[in-house]
C-alpha cells in the first residue's frame, strides 16, 4: 500500500525510512483522521518528515504525485468559477495602457465593494466587472496600473496594489547546495574570526616551540578552532514575485547557512512592516513584533535584507498599501526604522539589474536603503559584504 509514493518521495531525495513507511500506513489503519487529502497531506507529512527545512521539497513531491486531487482542491470558492476561468486576453497598445485611469487605494476599495454588490454574471476582456484577460481593476490575467488581483496568478505586469486569495508560503530550502559554492566564496568576506571553547586541534607553531624547549622532548600544544563569530540577521522576502527567484534563493541562504554559524533569519511579503514570522507555515499565528526584533539584536549584528523591490509603490508609502493587510505605518517608515538601529544593513535584490530602472519601487527601495541595493552576482555579493564587513 502506497509503495508508489513512498518511491517517489525517496526519488526526490526525501530521507524517507521503511519504519516511517510502516508507521504511515499504521495510522492510516487506525482511522486516527478523516479520508481526505488535505487530512493525509498534514498526516504523512508529520509522519515521515522530520526536518522542517524539507517541508517545501515534501510539497512539491507531494503536489507531483496527487496532482489531478491538488488541483480540484485548489479551486476559488469566493467567487463563483467561471467569473475567473481565462478565456481570452486583450492586447492593448502603449497608448491603450497609458490612458486607463489610476483611482488611488481608497477608491479602488470602494469600487471593488460596489463591484461585488452589484455583478450578476462573469465578464472577460472587459474594463469594468471582476473577469478575467481586460483592462478592469479586479480580476487577473489583464492590465491595469493600479488593480487587485483575484482568483489567478500575475500576467507579469507586477501592478496589483492588493491581493484578494489566501496566499500559502513555503520556507527556503537551507540545503539546496547546486550552484552554492559561488555564493559561499563571496559570502566569506564577511568574516570576524576569534578562538572560542575548548582546545580541539593543533597548534603548530606553539608545539615546535615547546618541543624545542624540553630539548627535543614532544610537547604537543591544542588550541580553539578558530571561527567565524559574525552575527547575521537575514530577512527574506517570500511568495509572489519572488517565486521568480526561489531557486537563486535557496542557493543562498544555504551558502549562508555554511558560512555563518550565528545566522537568524525570518521572513516578509514584499515590504518589511509591523511583525515578520520564522515559519512561513505559521506565519498567521506565529508573528513577532518588528519592535521586538529591534530590541533581541542589538546594533552588532550584520542585517541582509533578500528581496526582489519589485510591489506598487504603494506598499513602501501608503498606509494600508500591504496587499495582505492594513498596515497603520507605511513600508518606508519600517525600512527607516531598521537602517536607523542596524549601521551596517544591505539589501539583495535577485532581479536582474538591467530590469532595475523599469520598476519604481525599487527605485523607492534604493533610494531608502542609501544606494546599499546589491544584486545577486558572485559580484555583488562580494561588494556587499565588504560593506557589511567594514
Amino acid at each position: 500500500m502506497l509503495l508508489d509514493f513512498f518511491y517517489h518521495l525517496r526519488e526526490r531525495g526525501l530521507p524517507v525510512s521503511i519504519q516511517e513507511h510502516l508507521t504511515l500506513l499504521d495510522a492510516l489503519c487506525k482511522g486516527i483522521m478523516p479520508p481526505t487529502l488535505d487530512d493525509f497531506y498534514h498526516l504523512s507529512r508529520l509522519v515521515l518528515i522530520k526536518d522542517e527545512t524539507l517541508y517545501d521539497r515534501f510539497d512539491l513531491a507531494f503536489g507531483e504525485f496527487y496532482q489531478p486531487q491538488l488541483e480540484a482542491l485548489a479551486k476559488d470558492k469566493t467567487l463563483p468559477e467561471d467569473w475567473l476561468r481565462k478565456t481570452l486576453t486583450r492586447n492593448l497598445s502603449p497608448e491603450q495602457k497609458a490612458a486607463l485611469e489610476k483611482h488611488g487605494l481608497d477608491k479602488l476599495l470602494e469600487m471593488f465593494k460596489e463591484r461585488l454588490q452589484e455583478q450578476q454574471g462573469r465578464h472577460a476582456g472587459g474594463s469594468k466587472w471582476i473577469g478575467t484577460g481586460g483592462s478592469s481593476p479586479f480580476g487577473h490575467g489583464g492590465y491595469h496600473p493600479e488593480g487587485i488581483r483575484i482568483g489567478g496568478p500575475s500576467a507579469g505586469n507586477r501592478t496589483a496594489i492588493k491581493v484578494w486569495e489566501k496566499r500559502e508560503f513555503v520556507d527556503y530550502d537551507d540545503q539546496q547546495e547546486l550552484g552554492t559554492r559561488n555564493f559561499k566564496m563571496a559570502l566569506r568576506r564577511l568574516r570576524r574570526f576569534a578562538r572560542q571553547g575548548a582546545p580541539t586541534e593543533l597548534d603548530l607553531d606553539s608545539t615546535i616551540r615547546e618541543t624545542a624547549r624540553n630539548a627535543g622532548m614532544l610537547d604537543l600544544q591544542m588550541q580553539a578552532e578558530r571561527q567565524n563569530r559574525v552575527n547575521v540577521l537575514m530577512l527574506l522576502d517570500v511568495g509572489g514575485s519572488m517565486d521568480d527567484h526561489i531557486a537563486q534563493v535557496e542557493s543562498l541562504f544555504s551558502a549562508a547557512r555554511s558560512e555563518f554559524k550565528h545566522l537568524e533569519a525570518y521572513y516578509f511579503h514584499n515590504c518589511v512592516y509591523e511583525s515578520l514570522w520564522r515559519h512561513n507555515s505559521r506565519r498567521q499565528s506565529e508573528r513577532l513584533d518588528t519592535w521586538d526584533l529591534l530590541r533581541k539584536y542589538n546594533e552588532d549584528w550584520r542585517i541582509i535584507i533578500v528581496g526582489d523591490a519589485t510591489m506598487s509603490p504603494y506598499e513602501i508609502m501608503a498606509p494600508g498599501g500591504s496587499v495582505e493587510h492594513y498596515n497603520k505605518e507605511t513600508g518606508a517608515a519600517w525600512l527607516q526604522k531598521l537602517n536607523d538601529h542596524w549601521p551596517r544593513i544591505a539589501w539583495l535584490n535577485p532581479e536582474p539589474q538591467a530590469y532595475w530602472p523599469y520598476r519604481q519601487s525599487i527605485a523607492i527601495i534604493q533610494n531608502l536603503m542609501s544606494d546599499r541595493m546589491y544584486p545577486v552576482t558572485s559580484a555583488g555579493l562580494e561588494e556587499a559584504m565588504r560593506y557589511l564587513s567594514r
